[in-house]
């Protein structure tokens, strides 16, 4: 496994090795000796799979109180994958890293607490997985507006409007978000 740093301390593109041949491949999408050897201790506590539509823009979603971290893979279509800092004391507060997960690519991405996270499908029937090391709280569910412009998000929407879901719609902007300190 390779894990690859980002321009942004704390997210990391993960590459699983792949064994492949003509029956198809295999790989170990989660192993906690190599992640903890590769600087992830983590344990999870919950895993979540969503199915969308092409053009389905989900996010930028975070837990305060409760944060959770991210282990984000894509086993059928594709995605644009955001994680943005809203870490108030860092100094990348603001800033987002981006990166396109794919079941072609199998890349994983972790996106540490503190991040708002969100994607954009570029396929249809994208089945996007993710392991959690929190649990969901309702309660302490926010949304970050996924186009605040203070933000600058480059989502590669090829001139189509994204489908939103209402908490989407309604998300705040960056300046409004109740942020980690």
């Amino acid at each position: 496994m390779k894990f690859i740093e980002t321009a942004i301390p704390g997210p990391i593109i993960v590459e699983p090795a792949v064994f492949g041949d003509d029956r198809g491949f295999f790989l170990e999408s989660w192993n906690a000796a190599k992640f903890r050897d590769g600087g992830l201790d983590l344990a999870f506590v919950q895993d979540n799979h969503s199915r969308s539509a092409k053009g389905v823009l989900r996010g930028l979603h975070f837990q305060n109180p409760n944060p959770q971290g991210k282990l984000v893979r894509v086993t059928a279509g594709a995605v644009w994958d955001v994680a943005v800092d809203i870490r108030r004391s860092s100094p990348h507060f603001g800033k987002w890293v981006g990166v396109e997960l794919s079941a072609a690519n199998k890349r994983m991405f972790w996106v540490p607490p503190g991040f708002a996270h969100g994607f954009l499908t570029l396929e249809d029937d994208t089945d996007f997985l993710y392991k959690c090391t929190a649990l969901y709280e309702p309660a302490s569910d926010h949304s970050l507006l996924w186009n605040d412009p203070a933000l600058g998000i480059e989502w590669p929407l090829g001139g189509i409007e994204p489908k939103l879901s209402g908490k989407d719609v309604v998300g705040k902007p960056l300046s409004q978000v109740e942020a980690f300190s």
